[in-house]
């Protein structure tokens, strides 16, 4: 017989058929009796706890137990045992006992390090519930220790069987928020929640996580988190944030021959700093440089320079493949170009970097690679052309064609991967190669006709297409003519639809989803299909791609088509309409979800970009900028369609009739060049107000903060202040917290903090509502600053915690060495070595994103250590590396030169320079002025500036 007391207390025969127990007297009795099966319970706490009020007696209860022996019958014995009873059954028999086993060997299976059979066990165990312990028995104390020990096991066993499923991989994050709000004061599963929170990349919602969690147990229990919670804390906050740069492709084949020249290759890399692999298209070039940057044992970066039209692309090609963003969440980095921010990323990196494909931009692929290894000693460059690159330095390795034993194998690996069993005469076979010059891509494309053609059949119809005879030592440009005359001929035997197809696939920059393709080659899976099993495609990452030998054909064939223009149109459609998709939700906690989505189109958004202002459609041309800023700012990627802007600007001058709000979104995006800004400024702020002062708000919320941010550094601030603010009572949400964050700078330019603290509190609590990291960053880092201006330095540093938490999860390397300064600055005065340590992983951070403004304000924070440790010298030598690193025209750079300037009158004090330091002190408030509007002491104060810039203003 079989009992259950989690839950309604019920007993079944070995049958499975359910014993009949009686009324809620009787049920209690077996209840209390099945909670330690084969212990006496004395009969006076069975007839306290079956009925507290006294009603029940000794008869009454021996009757119960007759009536309870007498449904059970022989399979269980209740026993009388000196003054009380017992039952007599296996514990394995009752669900609870059964429960407590399982569970007990699941977290042994936990702690062994076996995840699949902790998970088998704990879901066994928590199986047999079937409500809340002993449900049939609702007081006494035996009852309720019993219940509340089974409860918490139970609790404990649901915790570790969702803690071996997040082990396995699984995803458990809803059930562990579900769970964290049941028991906030548990401290387990909110360690899950973070772990888990943090292995999806979700590391700011772990730290509020943790946040929400230590308040709790402040506020209910007076106690701070255990010390295993505080160290996940301080592991996620130490988690290092920065971008991996992007592997080499990985190859779907076999690599077949040229063993020797990856070793001759590495061996080359070892003492030559530029290494170029030149040789036809199709021989392998690419292939083997994968292989290579296999070997090699540095950090790796592959730049696919195909899908790039022009070389104006190719430092942000690089950025975008080192994993860098080209400005920070707050607009830009002033006048530092790409170029700049590569130099500043890869001065002291030990990096391998392989250009991929730079036959049609090797002028330009040239200088940029003879500047990098010129100001980058540890940088070596790895290249692929078809002609060199023509660098002083430069070591060439010719690429040839496969020996013919490596071609007979290479064709017979790629024949049997579609013809199970493929055999043939290997004289045949090594007749095919050499008509196809022995070129990999020949051989391959040629390889994958034998799921339709026999061997002999393929030998034929090669023989007639190349008008293959006895050849002798053939040149590039002959290997050239084959590759392009095998691709012909694959490309013919293509039926129209298929042809149709490929010639339309063309237009995609850097592959496609299958829905992408099948829209806008106006197809269907089917025939995407068929192209991949021809090698006319390939399939990875979950997106096709075509091989660039065979998509310059295809593009060939389109223009040929005459469908070029209404396909590039369809294209450009196509992204605008993705890209209108995604921009609400950027706004909202969907953002991580789609940046995702938009970044792998992000070459085919430019490809987008740059047809619709070629062909001078103006008006797509508009929404897609206009559509693309937000991702693109949130990326940090705003400058890759700065040219096209600019060219685009140039085509319509003045505001376009009924455009106002996309012309001003053009102009932001082509705002990197100051002569662009300034001849747009004045008729963008008026076409801005003429969208956002009406009853109906504007099509683009971020050109709000773009717009202040922008005149911020160089132009009408306080207009633009204004306009900003004025949309605190709009009906969207992200409009009024973002207006709020704006309308914030205000009182904190007057130096009344209480009010800007509290305007900044309530843009976080918007953004945060919203799900927006971005927002919420940046309105955390301006409450943070007010908190430690205040004096509230515990308050400054979680707020800063959590906003470095939120830039890292976005990707915002150069944020996230911003907010480490400021960090470390709130540090300072309280543990030098904790400020050091921020200041110099700031600096590490600056360094990675290319940033020299934020590496200037760490290199500030360094000088501000030396100065307080009493090295003026080492100060000085800090602070003058800063102000050379600092752009005067980017808002974000006004305060750390004010405090750098500010650093250098303390130099001067130190050494007894007065005159200096006065002149000095003046500088920094003048700077100060310049960013505010004014130089009250009060708004110095606000500024976090030391007193003696504030006395000096004060003395006139």
């Amino acid at each position: 017989m079989r009992f259950g007391i989690l839950g309604e207390t019920r007993a079944w025969r070995d049958d499975g058929a359910e014993v009949p127990l009686g009324g809620p007297a009787r049920r209690a009795l077996l209840t209390l009796l099945l909670v330690r099966p084969g212990e006496v319970v004395s009969a006076d706490r069975l007839g306290d706890e079956i009925d507290p009020d006294g009603a029940l007696s000794a008869h009454a209860l021996q009757s119960q137990v007759s009536r309870l022996r007498t449904a059970l019958g022989s399979e269980a014995a209740i026993e009388r045992a000196g003054a009380g009873y017992r039952i007599v059954v296996p514990p394995d028999d009752v669900d609870a006992c059964r429960f407590e086993r399982l569970a007990q060997d699941g977290r042994a299976a936990l702690r062994d390090g076996d995840a699949e059979r902790a998970v088998t066990l704990l879901r066994d165990a928590l199986e047999l519930w079937r409500g809340p312990a002993l449900a049939d028995i609702a007081e006494g104390e035996t009852a309720q220790a019993a219940a509340v020990r089974l409860e918490e096991q139970r609790l404990g066993a649901l915790e570790g069987r969702i803690e071996a499923e997040l082990r396995l991989g699984e995803n458990r994050v809803p059930e562990l928020r579900e769970l964290v709000g049941r028991h906030p004061l548990r401290e387990r599963p909110a360690a899950l929640l973070m772990r888990a929170l943090a292995a999806e990349g979700g590391q700011a919602e772990a730290l509020v996580v943790f946040e929400a969690t230590r308040r709790r147990l402040a506020d209910d229990l007076g106690a701070d988190p255990s010390a295993e919670l505080t160290a996940l804390h301080r592991e996620l906050l130490s988690a290092d944030p920065s971008p991996s740069p992007a592997a080499p492709p990985v190859p779907l084949t076999a690599f077949v021959g040229r063993d020797d020249e990856v070793a001759e290759v590495a061996d080359l890399l070892r003492v030559a700093r530029l290494v170029t692999l030149i040789g036809p298209g199709g021989v392998g070039k690419t292939r083997l440089s994968v292989q290579v940057a296999g070997a090699v044992t540095d950090e790796v970066c592959f730049v696919e320079l195909a899908s790039l039209r022009d070389g104006a692309g190719l430092p942000q090609a690089l950025l975008g493949a080192l994993g860098l963003r080209e400005n920070g969440l707050h607009l830009g980095s002033g006048a530092q170009t790409p170029l700049d921010r590569l130099i500043t990323a890869l001065s002291d990196r030990v990096l391998l970097l392989v250009l991929d494909n730079c036959e049609h931009v090797v002028d330009d692929a040239a200088a940029l690679a003879a500047r990098l290894l010129a100001t980058c000693p540890r940088l070596r460059v790895l290249a692929t052309s078809r002609e060199p690159l023509g660098v002083i330095g430069e070591h060439l390795m010719q690429v040839r064609p496969l020996d013919a034993q490596a071609a007979v194998r290479l064709f017979t690996d790629r024949a049997q991967a579609v013809q199970r069993g493929f055999t043939a005469d290997p004289e045949l076979v090594r007749r095919i190669c050499a008509a196809l010059d022995d070129l990999p891509l020949a051989i391959e494309l040629a390889a994958a006709r034998l799921r339709t053609l026999h061997v002999g059949d393929l030998a034929a119809r090669l023989d007639d297409r190349l008008g293959v005879t006895a050849r002798g030592s053939r040149g590039v440009d002959d290997r050239h003519r084959t590759l392009r005359a095998v691709v012909a001929w694959s490309w013919d035997l293509l039926p129209e639809p298929e042809q149709r197809a490929a010639r339309r696939f063309a237009v995609f920059a850097g592959g496609a989803t299958a829905e992408s393709a099948v829209r806008v080659c106006d197809t269907d899976p089917d025939t995407l299909e068929s192209l991949l099993d021809k090698s006319l495609l390939e399939f990875t990452g979950g997106r096709y791609r075509m091989l660039e030998t065979i998509r310059a054909y295809a593009a060939e064939r389109l223009d040929a088509s005459r469908e070029g223009e209404p396909v590039r149109c369809a294209h450009a459609r196509h992204l605008l309409e993705l890209v209108r998709t995604a921009d609400p939700h950027l706004r909202r906690a969907e953002q991580l979800e789609w940046l995702p989505v938009l970044a792998a189109e992000h070459g085919d958004l430019l490809a987008a970009v740059r047809w619709a202002v070629e062909a001078q459609d103006v008006e797509t041309a508009l929404d897609l900028i206009a559509a693309a800023s937000h991702y693109l700012w949130i990326r940090g990627a705003s400058a890759s369609i700065a040219a096209q802007a600019t060219a685009l600007l140039d085509v319509i001058g003045d505001e376009p009739a009924g455009r106002g709000e996309e012309y001003v979104m053009c102009v932001l995006s082509a705002a990197s060049g100051r002569p662009v800004w300034q001849r747009h400024r004045v008729p963008a702020a008026k076409a801005l107000t003429a969208a956002w002062s009406g009853t109906e708000p504007g099509r683009y919320p971020v050109v709000l903060l773009m717009w202040m941010m922008r005149n911020a550094g160089d132009g009408d601030a306080h207009g633009a202040f204004a306009l900003v603010a004025s949309q605190c009572e709009r009906p969207d949400p992200w409009v009024r917290a973002a207006a709020r964050y704006v309308s914030g700078f205000g009182p904190l330019g007057e130096g009344d903090t209480t009010s800007a603290e509290r305007v900044f509190a309530s843009a976080v609590e918007g953004f945060r509502s919203l799900g927006d990291r971005w927002g919420t960053a940046l309105a955390l880092d301006s409450l943070a600053g007010l908190a430690g201006t205040r004096g509230d330095r515990a308050t400054a540093l979680a707020l800063t915690d959590e906003a470095l938490a939120l830039t890292e999860r976005l990707g915002a390397l150069e944020d996230s060495a911003d907010l480490l300064v400021n960090r470390g600055d709130h540090l300072l005065a309280h543990d030098a070595a904790a400020a050091r340590a921020d200041y110099e992983k700031a600096a590490g951070l600056a360094r990675r994103a290319g940033s020299a403004t934020c590496l200037a304000a760490a290199l500030r924070g360094l000088g501000d250590i030396a100065l307080s440790a009493g090295d003026p010298a080492e100060a000085s030598r800090r602070y003058d590396e800063a102000l050379e690193r600092l752009d005067p025209h980017w808002i974000k750079s006004a305060g750390n030169r004010v405090r750098t300037l500010a650093g250098l009158g303390r130099v001067a004090e130190a050494r007894g320079d007065h005159t200096e330091a006065r002149a000095r002190y003046r500088e920094a408030a003048e700077s100060a002025a310049a960013v505010m509007g004014t130089a009250t002491p009060e708004s110095l104060r606000a500024m976090g500036l030391p007193e003696t810039v504030v006395e000096t203003v004060s003395a006139g």
